[in-house]
Parts: structure tokens; C-alpha cells; sequence
């Protein structure tokens, strides 16, 4: 609590990203010191079992030997240098060899670059302004990218956000998602460059695409000509190696990463068909650049951690494992206390929420019972568990967690399901 109201004097809200103010909780934010393993532990000594796994990208968990092992390499070599480097080809060459779609990659700095950029690139590649997100997916804070929804399933967004102008955000057209009608009458209003979404959004919680859904999508925007990005910033090679393409076989145009292929450190990228990407500079006219894009730092981080998880694919399977049996036995327990829960499992990804119906939109998550989740949060936390500090964050699996870190959890929601 000290620390918190200190950071309160010197950074906005004492926080560098939101979420992490705990507002939607409630209660101060734990100030973490250390990490090892499935485990984090505060200032105070608290020890945590950790769901968040720095929002996702620490599958081997913290500390991780061989990728600590690679970034002190590569740090005594340099840090940055503004230059290309080996270990940019490298990691481009691992990350291509899983998508025989995906011809050629660019690296930048986070998944806000990642989207920015590939939005840019597909509206340069095919001249029209106008594109599609839907409801509930997050892409990144990007100025035509933070829109609400108007009236109506398909409508021309208005920022969500004080500063970003009405101008920015006329060419963002809204859709729902899982809804294939509203993103055919978005391509009836307006004159559609290309379409963003999350296969697997994990920015309402959990809520994956439909099959026949995303399908329908592909020859939607195969019809009118326009560039599909599909956005694994979270989900690639954590739903599974190759993100959701394993699970949809849905081919993208172009493919936005990040997080795990940084294993930790800050990066991005997005990957295309060779006709596409060659319309980004130098070689084409779409301008885009980074001084730390392919930093040898993020670059090593990545290269261990995508080498590691092409070498044991077997993990997938127990980490879903764990990750069912976690959601089951909530879900078992909140109805032995007469409590509303759904949940989803994706790989090492899984998302519940205390709600009647399972959703399959932003509208179906907004009917849950986000107090109900502030509870739950803090109590579990109390128990020494974090859980996201949201009711709309996803949560992860990483490879230290035993069956016994599972079953300690289960018999905790037991205790405190009462409670709540």
C-alpha cells in the first residue's frame, strides 16, 4: 500500500497500463518483485500461483532456464544496435516454417505496433479506407481502433476514448462477433479494405470464433476482394503451436504476433502473403519503421522460446489438461453454490464467466457478474492466487504449474465459492 501510494505521486494512477490498478476489483495492486516458475511474490514476501504469466507469453513460465540463458547472451553482446542482426533472420525462418501461407514477416515492438501496421499495410495494398473490427476484440490502443459501438449491429464506430477524433475513426466499422450478418452489412455500407478480428479473443475473457463463422468470413472477404488479418498477438503459439490455425485451418492474409514469440521481452510482428507484404517499405510504398524492431534482445528471447515449444509440441495437450480440469471443477463447484459460470478452453488459454449463458459476443459477456468476479478476485488472491484483475482478461497455463498448483486452486474456489 505504501509503494502504491508513492507510485500515485510519480506515475499516472501509479500504474503503466491500466489494468493493473486493480479498479474493477478493487483493493490496492500487489507490487511484484520476483517471478520463478508458475510463482510471483510481492514486495512483502506473498507467494502468488500466477494465471496472468505477464499476460500471456511466459508458456515456460518465469525464469525460464534456457531463455534467461539466451537473453544474458545476447545482452552482453548489445542491446540495441538499430541494425539488422542473424537472430532476426532466425527467428523469422522458425516462425514462417509453421505457416505455408505466410510468406514474409516484419518485426516491430508490441501488438499495438503489430495491428497499427498490418491495418496500414492491407488498406496501402488494396486503396480503401474503410475496415472492420467487431465488438469486444482488442487490437491495441491505436487511435482508429478505440471505438464503442453506435446503433445497431453494424454501424460506423465513434471513439471510446478523449482524444482520438471523430475523423480517426469514421473509416472503423463495426461488427459482432460470431455474427456473419453484420459483417455483410458493414461491407454493404461502406467501402471495406480489410477485416481485423481475433479468431480466439481473449480481450472479453475467453470467447472463440465459430468454425463455420470464420469460414464464412474468409469468402466474405475473398468476394469483395478485401485483406483478412487475423490478430494472434494472444493466441499464437498459445492456443497451440500455430495459434488458430490448427484448430480453423482458416488462412489469413496477414497474421498479426506477439508475446510468446518474444518470450517475455516487448515484441510484435505481422506476416503475409509475399504480394501483400511487399507493398511495406523499403520495398513498397506503405511506410513503417521501429529503432528497436528486431532488437537482438527480443529477438534471442524469442528464438529460445519458439525453438523450445517446436521441440516439445506434446505440451499443448497437458497444458489443455490442466486448463479443463481447472474450468471443470469451477464449473462443478459454482453450481454445487448456485452460482452461475460458464467457461472456454483454448490450449493454454481459458476464460470463465459468471453468467447464465455461454457467450458468444461483447453483448452476451456484458451480462455477466462482474461484482460477483471482484470477489472472487480477491478472495483468491488472499488464498495466494492471481487471477487477472479483470473480468475481461484471459487466463494462461504455463508448463511449471503441477497437477497439485491445480488441484490447490479448485480445493481454494471451494472454500471461498460460499463466500461469493
Amino acid at each position: 500500500m505504501e509503494i502504491f501510494t508513492e507510485a500515485q505521486k510519480y506515475i499516472v494512477g501509479g500504474v503503466n497500463s491500466p489494468v493493473r490498478a486493480f479498479k474493477s476489483v478493487g483493493g490496492e495492486p500487489p507490487f511484484i518483485k520476483k517471478g520463478k516458475g508458475a510463482y510471483i511474490w510481492d514486495i512483502d514476501d506473498n507467494k502468488y500461483l500466477d494465471y496472468i504469466q505477464s499476460w500471456g507469453p511466459l508458456i515456460f513460465g518465469h525464469c525460464d532456464k534456457e531463455i534467461e540463458e539466451a537473453i544474458i547472451k545476447a545482452v552482453k553482446d548489445g542491446v540495441s544496435f538499430g541494425a539488422p542482426t542473424p537472430l532476426e533472420v532466425e527467428l523469422a525462418k522458425e516462425v514462417l516454417e509453421l505457416f505455408p501461407h505466410l510468406d514474409l514477416i516484419r518485426f516491430v515492438n508490441s501488438g499495438t505496433e503489430a495491428t497499427m501496421s498490418a491495418i496500414r499495410l492491407a488498406r496501402g495494398y488494396t486503396g480503401k479506407d474503410d475496415f472492420i473490427k467487431f465488438e469486444g476484440c482488442y487490437h491495441g490502443h491505436s487511435d482508429a481502433l478505440l471505438v464503442s459501438a453506435g446503433s445497431g449491429a453494424a454501424t460506423f464506430g465513434h471513439p471510446s476514448s478523449p482524444g482520438v477524433p471523430a475523423d480517426f475513426t469514421k473509416h472503423t466499422l463495426l461488427a459482432k462477433y460470431n455474427d456473419i450478418e453484420s459483417v455483410k452489412k458493414c461491407f454493404e455500407n461502406g467501402d471495406v479494405g480489410c477485416v481485423i478480428i481475433e479468431p480466439i479473443a481473449g480481450n472479453m475473457s475467453l470467447v472463440p470464433a465459430e468454425k463455420e463463422f470464420l469460414k464464412e468470413l474468409r469468402e466474405i472477404c475473398n468476394h469483395y476482394g478485401a485483406v483478412l488479418i487475423l490478430d494472434e498477438v494472444m493466441s499464437g503459439f498459445r492456443a497451440s503451436l500455430r495459434g488458430s490455425f490448427d484448430i480453423y485451418g482458416v488462412e489469413a492474409d496477414i497474421v498479426t504476433f506477439g508475446k510468446v514469440i518474444g518470450g517475455g521481452m516487448p515484441v510484435g510482428a505481422f506476416a503475409g502473403k509475399k504480394e501483400i507484404m511487399e507493398k511495406l517499405s523499403p520495398v513498397g510504398p506503405v511506410y513503417q519503421a521501429g529503432t528497436l524492431s528486431g532488437n537482438p534482445v527480443a529477438m534471442a528471447a524469442g528464438l529460445a522460446q519458439i525453438k523450445k515449444l517446436k521441440s516439445n509440441p506434446e505440451i499443448y495437450k497437458s497444458l489443455e489438461e490442466k486448463a479443463t480440469k481447472l474450468m471443470q471443477n469451477f464449473d462443478e463447484i459454482s453450481k454445487e453454490n448456485g452460482i452461475d459460470f460458464q467457461y472456454n478452453v483454448m490450449g493454454s488459454m481459458f476464460g470463465f464467466f459468471f453468467n447464465s449463458i455461454k457467450p458468444k459476443n461483447f453483448d452476451d459477456v456484458n451480462k455477466s457478474d462482474t461484482l460477483r468476479y471482484a470477489k472472487f478476485h480477491n478472495k483468491m488472491l488472499n488464498e495466494g492466487f492471481y487471477f487477472a484483475p479483470s473480468a475481461y482478461e484471459t487466463g494462461f497455463i504455463c508448463t511449471p504449474m503441477s497437477n497439485k498448483d491445480i488441484e490447490n486452486t479448485i480445493n481454494s474456489y471451494k472454500n471461498i465459492a460460499k463466500e461469493i
